[in-house]
């Protein structure tokens, strides 16, 4: 910027030539580019590389309106700063708006302590040179984000190899696990002994807890080897629903059902119990004792047919609205997450294989409610006349 300035400067004969781009979080315009001047060395010395929106002035004014600013008498403008007519002297003006990727996001001008120095045809030559410094960024910025986002990938791909090799790795050690702790559970039962059948069922219950999260990075490989596949069959979604409650609900919460007595879609009933489980799992985690969490099965009409709707809701704190836009990431976790955030992304992807959508409705302090919605084949309907 700083060499494109001085090139322009050159061409124009111009005392000083700035490039202008706002730094949108203090509303301000900066001169990234400043010909190496003594005006605009001056200009530096006076803070005036640096004009803040609310202050005003011609240069704020072309970037907010976009229209393009041809002054031979500067220091009689009413509307111009103080410090750019009496501090810089300048005599003479003329500024364009600068736009890169079809977004306007600075100026680039040209001054001169002469009056009358710039005429329409440098306006129109500053109007072309904006364009090719507005471009020149745009391609500059592309490419940085085309860096980072190979960088961000290449570290993406070696993490998911990792996490699938551990994933198969501690498979095969939960096997020979759940092996062992099923014969201390037999040897147990046969002599009897209360405690050893006790701390054989909580063990057991803690393999089954790491052969989920195993499945869970697992399926995330497969979600990014294009092996995620459904196996559709006709499913009763009441009996699901019902037996993930009855699965789910503990001494602390209950875990409510409703629906209608008949629900029947064409869907994948392993994946299905996957989500449901995973957003009964999540609504446990936030809900206070006593509260029950509530699954409920509908059957909704919509413009392009008749949709599955089931809910998850909780009455816990509710989700934090800046968590909502990346709540379905992978490895996305709130402040107090125990977890390695993979349950709803999981989910999500279940939703959409299905054709469906899994929506969030939450407010701080007042709960949340998941929504997974999916098409209804119509021959699993029941007849009317049933």
């Amino acid at each position: 910027m700083e060499r494109a300035s001085h090139l322009i400067s050159e061409m124009l004969h111009a005392d000083k030539v700035d490039i202008f781009l706002l730094e949108p979080q203090t509303q301000t315009l900066v001169a990234m580019g400043v010909s190496d001047t003594p005006m605009g060395r001056k200009q530096r010395s006076l803070g005036l590389d640096r004009l803040q929106l609310a202050n005003r002035g011609r240069t704020v004014e072309v970037f907010e309106t976009g229209q393009s600013w041809h002054s031979g008498h500067q220091d009689e403008d009413p509307g111009e700063l103080p410090g750019i007519k009496f501090g810089l002297e300048i005599r003479s003006n003329i500024s364009v708006p600068i736009e890169i990727g079809g977004q306007r996001r600075g100026v680039l001008g040209s001054t001169s302590a002469q009056p009358e120095f710039f005429s329409l045809e440098d306006l129109r030559f500053l109007e072309t040179v904006a364009r090719w410094v507005g471009m020149v960024a745009h391609r500059a910025e592309l490419v940085e984000q085309l860096t980072r986002a190979a960088a961000e990938q290449g570290r993406r791909a070696a993490a998911d190899e990792l996490i699938t090799i551990f994933a198969h790795d501690m498979n095969n050690h939960l096997f020979s696990l759940r092996v062992r702790i099923e014969l201390i559970h037999k040897r147990a039962r046969r002599e009897q002994s209360a405690s050893y059948l006790r701390d054989a069922a909580a063990a057991a219950q803690g393999v089954e807890a790491l052969s989920r999260l195993s499945s869970d990075l697992l399926d995330v490989g497969r979600l990014d080897q294009g092996l995620f596949a459904l196996r559709s069959q006709p499913v009763d979604l009441m009996r699901l629903v019902e037996e993930t409650a009855a699965a789910a609900t503990t001494p602390r919460t209950e875990v409510q059902h409703r629906g209608p007595p008949e629900l029947v879609a064409m869907a994948d009933p392993d994946r299905l119990r996957q989500l449901l489980s995973n957003l009964v799992a999540n609504a446990l985690k936030h809900s206070p004792a006593g509260i029950p969490v509530v699954v409920e099965a509908a059957r909704q009409t919509r413009t392009d047919g008749l949709w599955a709707v089931l809910t998850v809701s909780d009455q816990g704190p509710g989700i934090a609205p800046h968590l909502l836009p990346r709540l379905f990431e992978r490895f996305s976790r709130g402040p107090h997450s125990s977890g390695l955030g993979l349950g709803l992304y999981l989910a999500r992807q279940i939703a959409v294989a299905h054709g469906g959508t899994l929506e969030v409705h939450s407010a701080p302090g007042k709960g949340a409610r998941f929504e997974f919605a999916f098409p209804l084949d119509r021959d699993m309907l029941p007849s009317p006349l049933e």
